[in-house]
């Protein structure tokens, strides 16, 4: 069995495509992901 952490899975994608050079980054939605996003846009 595994645990996930959608936050810290999120943060990962992010922090990822950000060195990557990308400008976009599909991540599972969810309510709290989209708080989230609100708040960094």
């Amino acid at each position: 069995m595994s645990i996930t952490d959608p936050i810290a899975d999120m943060a990962t994608l992010i922090r990822n495509a950000s060195r990557a050079g990308k400008d976009k980054v599909d991540v599972k939605a969810s309510i709290c992901n989209e708080g989230i996003a609100g708040i960094l846009k």
